[in-house]
């Protein structure tokens, strides 16, 4: 399709420019602009061509008949007839032609001509925005003859430049012959002065390797814009430059049971890999191709988990850091040197990340079924500080008298965007057993128990975690130990109330009957120093009095009050 560019062909005379400049000189024509502002639209127009010829005349105004040696910057009649003195910019006067059929890639057996083209025409569309710089072959671009630019395209400040169309047929690339006037205008477009075709059936063509904005994504500076069969996408560039391997930096993706390593392929190609590429770990039993990604990259994956594909492992106080190293061959054998990519994921210090990076702790875990909503596991564990990042390692934990305990509780496996994590209720027992008649609730009815000021139930029922916290106790006795069990409930937080709503009344209803399917148990949990509190020698100790009697009566009281 064609159009015409410019409502107005702004024509001036060389005389009368030079009559302006001969009368005032240059300078005054600013002042020429302020006098006639209030004139009508026609004077108005001639003082902005004659502004614009003024910028073209401090340039030195060039001839047209001169254009093979200096070029020029406007277009203006043949010399020698009436309209010699008739200029204007072809930049700003063309005819669009956005014609997708003239890309050199159309094979389409058409016999199209352009005998009749004649004035400045400017390519756009998806066909291409320039003519083709080398020969195209015959029955391309909906014609017999394609016809091609003999020449390179001018840059910006060239001017009007002459260059020659050839028309490729019966093996010649230029059996005919066109002079063309191109320039290259401001915004990185060219137009061109075409004179018709010297036979038929011949054609002007454009380089579909010239269309603007061709790929649906910004290509990487690695990669270049190209066509494949017939949609285009970007692809990496042939001339890489792989000495510089440290470009070739990964970029992670640190998942929460992966880290996925992606790689450059075009940098991987410019370093002289192929299509297929081996990659190890640092345990060499981890291994396998890289896995073709879109975008030109390459991946491989490593497991987050301590010793795994040999990962390396260190931790502060708020991150846990996995580190490994990946190793690069061509082929299974090697005889070149092997390429070595470092890598480390930090991950922050949580409930979940902190139980993965603990070497042994104090967990347990359930895998609870919910009819028609899949499989869950549900972990829980004692933590020794109150952000619930550092878990409690080894066979037990042993508390001061002083101390507070930390119980978590997460949803791992499941859908936490519709399940929450509710804890209905949480009971010690002065045994592993736990249906022993002997309870003392922490958290009974989905509340915390408002008589014991030391426990603080920090979240249960909102999200996929629960977690409370209660100052270290004892059985009075000869117990040094105690024992925690949590009864929990999936709640479906789309039909279900979840976040419990508690009143002194409901913490002291009565129990429902707990499911002992669904408890986690958790211990055993002694206090440091707990061996001097029952019998030496067949007396009790002071020690052993002033706290095992507070806690007896503290038993017999909860006993009797629930």
């Amino acid at each position: 399709m064609a159009r015409q560019r410019g409502g107005m062909l702004c024509v001036l005379t060389q005389a009368a420019y030079r009559v302006v400049s001969a009368y005032c000189g240059e300078t005054c024509i600013p002042h020429l602009v302020e006098r006639m502002a209030g004139s009508d639209l026609l004077w108005l127009a001639l003082v902005s061509c004659i502004v614009t010829l003024a910028s073209t005349g401090q340039q030195g105004y060039r001839n047209p008949t001169d254009v093979s040696s200096y070029g020029l910057d406007l277009d203006c009649g043949a010399t020698g007839t009436p309209e010699a003195h008739f200029c204007f910019d072809p930049c700003q006067n063309y005819t669009l032609l956005d014609e997708p059929f003239r890309s050199t890639e159309n094979t389409e057996e058409i016999q199209g001509c352009d005998q009749d083209m004649r004035g400045w025409y400017r390519f756009v569309g998806k066909g291409g925005v320039r003519m083709p710089e080398t020969c195209v072959q015959p029955y391309r671009c909906q014609t017999a003859a394609p016809m091609w630019l003999n020449g390179t395209h001018p840059v910006l400040g060239d001017g009007i430049v002459n260059r020659t169309a050839c028309a490729h047929w019966s093996g010649n690339c230029c059996l005919w012959k066109s002079e063309v006037l191109v320039k290259a205008c401001p915004g990185g477009y060219h137009v061109y002065r075409l004179e018709g075709t010297p036979e038929c059936s011949l054609r002007y063509c454009t380089d579909p390797y010239t269309v603007e904005n061709k790929c649906e994504k910004t290509c990487r500076p690695e990669e270049e814009c190209l066509p494949l069969n017939g949609t285009w996408d970007c692809f990496c560039r042939q001339s890489l430059n792989g000495s510089d391997v440290h470009n070739l930096q990964p970029q992670l993706d640190c998942g929460p049971k992966e880290i996925k390593v992606n790689l450059d392929k075009c940098l991987l190609e410019g370093l002289g890999f192929g299509e297929e590429v081996i990659g190890y770990l640092q345990d060499r039993n981890c291994n396998g191709f890289l896995k073709r990604e879109e975008g030109n990259w390459m991946s491989m994956n490593s497991p987050v988990q301590a010793s795994a594909c040999g990962n390396i492992l260190e931790r502060n106080q708020t991150h846990a850091i996995y580190k490994n190293t990946l190793s690069l061959v061509n082929e299974l054998i090697i005889r070149d040197m092997i390429f070595t990519i470092n890598f480390q994921c930090a991950y922050p210090l949580d409930m979940k990340v902190s139980l993965q990076t603990a070497l042994q702790p104090i967990v347990s875990s359930l895998n609870v079924s919910v009819g028609g909503d899949g499989e869950f596991t549900v972990r829980m564990a004692l933590f020794q500080d109150q952000n619930y990042t550092n878990p409690y390692e080894g066979a037990a934990a042993v508390l001061s008298v002083e101390s507070m305990l930390y119980v978590g509780a997460i949803l791992e496996r499941g859908d936490t965007s519709r399940f929450n994590l509710l804890l209905r209720n949480c009971y010690a027992t002065p045994t592993e057993d736990k249906a022993d008649p002997v309870k003392y609730f922490i958290i009974r009815n989905s509340c915390p128990n408002h008589l014991d000021s030391t426990i603080h139930v920090e979240e249960n029922g909102r999200s996929s975690e629960s977690r409370f916290s209660v100052q270290m106790f004892m059985f009075a006795g000869h117990y040094d130990l105690v024992f925690l069990h949590c009864e929990v409930h999936l709640c479906d937080s789309l039909n279900e109330q979840c976040q419990p709503s508690c009143s002194r009344s409901q913490v002291r209803s009565e129990v429902l009957a707990i499911d002992l399917a669904q408890v986690l148990d958790l211990g055993p949990i002694t206090r440091r120093g707990a061996q001097s509190l029952g019998v030496m020698s067949g007396t009790p100790s002071t020690a052993g009095f002033l706290v095992a009697w507070p806690m007896l009566l503290m038993t017999i009281f909860m006993a009797w009050l629930f």
